[in-house]
């Protein structure tokens, strides 16, 4: 018998609901059911085919654990290799190369030291940076946020450098982003599962969070969106990410990637409407499923991006 576990922290709607919908299934030799963990050995096997991770971006103990079970053949979702390694300022880097378009954006120092450091380890900082540089390129108004981060914790408008040197001041040890704003006419976030399964949900990204998912605006052009999921694909693809969300802004009819590296995306029914819900939660489950049949025990079972196999491809050859 093959298990799939969710592991998962506060949230209630969805990990309930993609247990029962695997189950509901009833694909033979497969069943799922919340992770539970008692005791973790070193190169120790766990109990589960495969799991969908849901909070090890908080609990650092369970990001070990994860890459544990990866290591000894537990197909994880999504890669905690790799969701170790990543951040938003190289999200940014490496959708410019895959051709997807966005805002202009660059990565700030931290306003204080960080803990056990002082201004001697900055010598290779040039100080004060060059701000004018900086804000020419970007323009105000902008928006900083951490570099790596999300729930739209830390998240500033400045609306110009006097407005920016006072905000940045608040924001401590945090490595910032500072990024061009989008005004933007649409506004999409986008479910992606497996690289290929993918819901467009327009959304307000200005409203009070339970109000975001909007259903009443008119239907998008259909090359707009066509050109919104190609873009979503090309991203989840090159970064790896199995289950992620996408978010776009359209300015004068071209979609800018705002943000995404999100692999534990927001899928409460609460804030998401229900037949969003619906949709991803049969399509993590027939996900699920597909990875489990596949999974091979005792083997890794990761799966990586284009740049990652690329990177790996390009070595082989010295």
């Amino acid at each position: 018998m093959k298990k799939i576990g969710i592991l998962f922290g506060m949230e209630d709607t969805f990990p309930h609901a993609f247990v029962e919908r695997v189950n509901e299934k009833k694909v033979s030799g497969i069943i799922a059911e919340p992770v539970l963990i008692d005791k973790v050995y070193q190169n120790s096997l766990t109990d589960y085919a495969v799991i969908i991770d849901r909070i090890s971006q908080d609990v650092p103990f369970y990001r070990t654990y994860l890459k544990n079970a990866a290591l000894t053949g537990t197909a994880v979702i999504n890669n905690p290799f790799w969701w170790s390694a990543d951040d938003k300022f190289f999200n940014n880097c490496l959708a410019d190369q895959l051709g997807v378009p966005l805002p202009k954006t660059a990565i700030l120092p931290s306003a204080e030291h960080p803990t056990d450091t002082t201004s001697k380890s900055f010598r290779n900082l040039k100080m004060p940076l060059d701000w004018e540089a900086i804000f020419d390129y970007v323009q105000f108004p902008a928006y900083m946020k951490p570099y790596a981060g999300g729930g739209w914790k830390n998240v500033y408008r400045l609306e110009n450098k006097e407005d920016f040197f006072q905000k940045h001041r608040e924001t401590g040890q945090l490595v910032m982003l500072l990024q061009e704003e989008i005004q933007f006419e649409e506004y999409f976030r986008v479910y992606c599962l497996g690289g290929k399964a993918v819901r467009i949900m327009e959304y307000e990204p200005r409203n009070p969070h339970h109000l975001r998912y909007v259903v009443n605006r008119p239907p998008a052009a259909k090359k707009l969106l066509a050109q919104v999921k190609e873009y979503t694909i090309r991203l989840c693809q090159g970064l790896g990410y199995d289950f992620n969300t996408v978010e776009f802004a359209v300015r004068e009819g071209i979609p800018y990637a705002i943000d995404f590296g999100n692999p534990a995306p927001d899928a409460d029914v609460n804030s998401v409407g229900q037949e969003n819900f619906d949709w991803v939660v049969e399509e993590a489950a027939k996900m699920a499923i597909s990875y489990a049949k596949a999974q091979k025990p005792g083997k890794i079972n990761l799966t990586w991006g284009t740049f990652m196999k690329d990177a790996v491809s390009m070595a082989k050859r010295f």
